[in-house]
């Protein structure tokens, strides 16, 4: 059974990157490139990485790498800085997620995965599309 919900730290953290998000790729001045619909599930990822982090069905390792990559999401100084890029710059953290998502996906039931999500794709399926756009970015 899964434990508490977010806290109000997460919560703040979820809607200001959403307000984030859809103000710089909306709008006909739009700044949006080909990773727009990518940037956009951020918000989700990021809960979906925080909530997962608590939930005692999920191995400890695996939250802890669950924890590992909530932590990469809201510092603003990583590989590719937010805070210089603006959203163009959570496409790391949004790798990142992708990539241990798969890893605890090894070790937890799909259900559990999809029980927090909120977005609306669905989620192994965005896995899979990140890790190939990461796979060509990177090489």
């Amino acid at each position: 059974m899964s434990e508490k919900g977010p806290s109000s730290v997460e919560t703040a953290f979820y809607g200001k990157l959403r307000r984030t998000v859809r103000i710089w790729a909306g709008g006909d001045k739009s700044r949006a490139n080909q990773y727009a619909d990518l940037i956009l599930t951020a918000p989700d990822l990021f809960m979906l990485l925080a909530r997962l982090s608590r939930d005692g069905r999920v191995g400890r390792r695996d939250r802890a790498k669950l924890g590992g990559a909530v932590a990469y999401f809201v510092n603003p100084l990583d590989f590719v800085p937010e805070i210089i890029l603006g959203p163009a710059g959570l496409v790391d953290d949004i790798a990142l997620s992708a990539l241990v998502l798969h890893q605890v996906l090894e070790n937890t039931d799909p259900a559990v995965v999809r029980e927090h999500w909120e977005g609306d794709m669905d989620i192994l399926d965005l896995i899979r599309q990140t890790l190939a756009v990461a796979d060509t970015m990177v090489g």
